[in-house]
């Protein structure tokens, strides 16, 4: 293992990312709290003797290792008072807030499960992971009692600036959306990527708005989503067209009726990359679903 752990220049006008800052904000762990990291693999027998930091396809990945695993293994740990640091790998998922799977590899090789290892034994799980594992992380939190943070898809931009804000300044920012968007009856959202234009319409249902705000303080088990900062209602229905970028960079202009993926055109990329992608939205209708 390295010692090296390089460093971010920060983007203006936010300020460098650190970590014990972060988890400070968002989290007021108290001393002798446990910490663990869950990130997802195609194979997580990879992260034996972290083998996929060799892998040129795990960007995501080795953000985990360098900037929260190596972090906490060299000073945050000690800095904030808390315990464990340790780093599991699950197989990837291959769609956002899919259920994960119950076992997992840890880099000395040793299978482990999450339920009963992971879940029962830490008081803070971070998942940096390649697909949004929000709620299935969140429904075993409020199962087995503990606290934690999704970063899905963590590349530079974020740990430059969606990571390096005050979350209590954020959680303030938040509710001032919230309350001007609470009960609204519909959401357009309009995009331009190039010279195409798409129109994604959301009906809404005068829904009360919630908020995700970053803050994950306290002994109430919960799971915060960041970058925080978000809006978010459940739609009733959703109809038109949003670009979606998949895994390798390639832009899909997706289609969707009554809240279902129905397609996907290319817009800038790979046509593999698209027709992959509506391959599992009609091998597995969960993947396509808004919402």
């Amino acid at each position: 293992m390295t010692s090296h752990i390089p460093s971010l220049p920060p983007l203006p006008p936010y300020p460098a990312f650190n970590l014990a800052r972060l988890l400070q904000t968002v989290f007021h762990p108290e001393k002798g709290e446990s910490v663990a990291i869950l990130i997802d693999l195609e194979n997580p027998r990879d992260i034996a003797d972290f083998g996929f930091l060799e892998d040129e396809n795990t960007s995501i990945q080795k953000n985990a290792y360098t900037y929260f695993y190596q972090n906490l293994q060299a000073e945050v740990l000690q800095k904030l008072g808390l315990t464990g640091g340790d780093i599991f790998a699950y197989q990837i998922t291959g769609g956002s807030n899919l259920e994960l799977p119950d076992s997992a590899v840890s880099p000395s090789g040793k299978t482990v499960s999450l339920i009963d290892e992971v879940y029962k034994q830490y008081d803070i799980v971070l998942c940096i992971s390649t697909y949004s594992a929000t709620a299935p992380l969140t429904a075993a939190a409020k199962q087995y009692g503990f606290r934690g943070a999704t970063l899905h898809g963590l590349n530079d931009t974020i740990l430059r600036s969606g990571l390096c804000v005050d979350y209590d300044e954020v959680s303030k920012s938040a509710e001032k959306l919230r309350l001007g968007m609470t009960r609204a009856d519909a959401v357009e959202i309009d995009y331009i990527v190039g010279k195409t234009s798409a129109t994604l319409r959301l009906e809404l249902g005068q829904q009360e708005a919630q908020k995700s705000h970053g803050l994950c303080r306290g002994k109430t088990p919960d799971i915060a989503n960041l970058p925080a900062g978000e809006i978010y209602f459940v739609p009733t229905g959703a109809a038109g067209e949003f670009p979606l970028t998949l895994e390798d960079g390639t832009i899909a202009l997706v289609q969707v009726e009554n809240l279902q993926v129905q397609g996907a055109s290319l817009l800038k990329g790979n046509q593999k990359s698209v027709d992959e992608y509506v391959r599992r939205v009609k091998s597995d209708p969960a993947v396509g679903m808004i919402g």
